[in-house]
Formats: C-alpha cells, sequence, structure tokens
C-alpha cells in the first residue's frame, strides 16, 4: 500500500519546518515537500498523487504552541490569513474553493491514529480545528480532490509541535523532531490498517 506524507517548507521566517524534517524521516513511505503558499501547495498536491498514486494521503503541518501531536478531523472552506504566506498573499474571507461544501471530515480513522501515537509514547489528540492559514488550505484542497475524483484514497492532516531550535527560550512547548517522525510513523500505519475507528471519547478545539 502507497502511502504518501507530506510536510511544508519553513515559513514566516524559520529556518526548518518540524513537518517536513519529521515526515522525511517516516520509513516506508512516499515524502514530499510542498510550498507554504496558497493555491501552488494544492497544485503540487494533486501532482504527487498523479505521480505515486497513493491509497493513503497524510499531510503534515505545523502548529505552534500546541504541546503535543493533533490529528485534525475537520477542514473548513474558508482561507483567513493572520499572515501572509511565503508569496506574500493574504486572502481574508475567502473560499478554498468556490461553490465547495463548507467543510469536510477527515477519511483516516483518527482515534486509531491518536491511539497508535500514545502506543508510541508521544502526546496526541484530536483535533477539531486545523485553522485557516494554508495548512487546513491544504486539508480542505485534500479531502475535496478526494471527494470529487479520489473516493478510494484515505486522507487527513496532522499537525506537529515547534522544534526544539525554534524556542530556545522555552516560551512555547517544542517536541523533538525524531519523536514527531516516530508519531507520524505510528499514524501511517493506522491509517494504512485500521478498518473501522475506535470509538472514543475525545478531540478539543484549539
Amino acid at each position: 500500500m502507497t502511502v504518501l506524507l507530506t510536510g511544508f517548507e519553513p515559513f514566516d521566517g524559520a529556518s526548518i519546518n518540524p513537518s517536513w524534517e519529521a515526515a522525511r524521516l517516516v520509513p516506508g513511505v512516499r515524502a514530499v515537500q510542498l510550498p507554504c503558499v496558497f493555491g501552488e501547495t494544492l497544485e503540487h498536491l494533486r501532482a504527487a498523487v498523479l505521480e505515486h498514486d497513493p491509497a493513503v494521503v497524510v499531510c503534515v503541518g505545523q502548529a505552534g504552541g500546541r504541546d503535543g501531536v493533533a490529528v485534525e478531523r475537520v477542514a473548513v472552506n474558508l482561507d483567513d490569513a493572520r499572515i501572509p504566506d511565503n508569496a506574500g498573499r493574504q486572502p481574508i474571507d475567502e473560499p478554498v474553493v468556490r461553490g465547495g461544501p463548507a467543510a469536510y471530515f477527515a477519511t483516516l480513522p483518527v482515534k486509531a491514529c491518536v491511539a497508535a501515537a500514545r502506543a508510541a509514547s508521544v502526546p496526541a489528540s484530536v483535533s477539531y480545528s486545523a485553522g485557516t492559514f494554508v495548512c487546513n488550505h491544504l486539508f480542505y484542497g485534500l479531502m475535496h480532490l478526494i471527494a470529487t475524483e479520489r473516493p478510494g484514497i484515505r486522507g487527513g492532516l496532522v499537525h506537529v509541535p515547534f522544534a526544539p531550535e525554534q524556542v530556545l527560550d522555552g516560551s512555547r512547548p517544542s517536541m523533538p523532531v525524531a519523536m514527531t517522525a516516530a508519531a507520524l510513523t505510528a499514524i501511517v500505519t493506522a491509517a494504512a490498517s485500521v478498518g473501522d475507528d475506535l470509538r472514543l471519547v475525545g478531540g478539543s478545539l484549539h
């Protein structure tokens, strides 16, 4: 089974992005780095899906301030950027896909993915908000692609914390890249192997 795992290039003046640094360490997947640019990231995603024909797509993004890995459950049809992307674009109150539904649910077994990450000794949770920046843009675009063209794909988004070198003053939570990679390895394994999701209480807004 082919699994496509994507991470983002650095953005907002950072020199690294832990989403990519961890994604490229996960064994047995097709790892692709995407631009942190509205619109362009979806073009690169589509090209990667066409090239690799994956059964599972897990997109990974950085969520500075979170203290664990978050498996996202809901993508919303809204671009509302608090900062410009890497091309200087800053859409406000714009749809990701004009005329598309208000939201999509991930088709990953999100609670099983969280349980797998925790079994690998990594803090993890279900999240019900992927924000409105490029991560959510990518997430919604992926789910729209699945819904309209590639219904056989399982897909979703995982947010990861800062890497320690991004917060040397200790002012915000961080996680070693190797630990993040261990969580992603467990998550993609669960995404590829678990049928029905776990029926457990869990999840929060961030």
